[in-house]
């Protein structure tokens, strides 16, 4: 460096010292006493965190409450379409003389949705059950399964 102060690193005074290849130590590196002690002479931040399961792998182990929790809940699983309902869909899909796929088409759903209700597997839902009633021509819910559908006005 010249004494005409063209310099490349910014502003930097006479007295100051520029040093290049020299890091600040990583976090990893300050594991042990010493490292601590030396940094904090330093002036450098220190965090110092305890961190959970740090270095186990507890990702894949088991809680200790699982056990009892699974003790205490009841076996919960969802309702499927009743066999009646079942039943009713399919006797009334053959007296059209349709098939699945006919059925599926008409209420703008998918062939397997009508397989499913068919073999009493679906889970009810009450806007495919409303549509096939309405496409079949005949009550899918409530007490009347299997009546024909009335088209009258409501009563109220």
């Amino acid at each position: 460096m010249s004494k005409s102060g063209a310099n490349f690193g910014g502003t930097v005074g006479w007295d100051e010292q520029t040093v290049i290849g020299k890091r600040a130590p990583r976090t990893g590196d300050l594991k042990s006493e010493s490292a601590i002690a030396a940094a904090e002479r330093a002036g450098v931040a220190i965090d110092t965190s305890k961190k959970y399961a740090a270095g186990h792998n507890k990702q894949h182990e088991a809680a200790k409450n699982t056990a009892i929790l699974d003790r205490e809940t009841e076996e919960l699983h969802h309702d499927r379409v009743n066999k009646d309902v079942s039943r009713t869909i399919q006797q009334a899909r053959v007296a059209k003389e349709w098939t699945q796929a006919d059925l599926a088409r008409n209420i703008n759903e998918k062939q397997q949705v009508i397989n499913e209700y068919e073999q009493g597997k679906a889970i009810p839902n009450q806007q495919v059950l409303s549509k096939m009633e309405r496409a079949l021509g005949v009550k899918l819910r409530g007490k009347d399964i299997g009546e024909p559908l009335s088209t009258g006005p409501k009563k109220k």
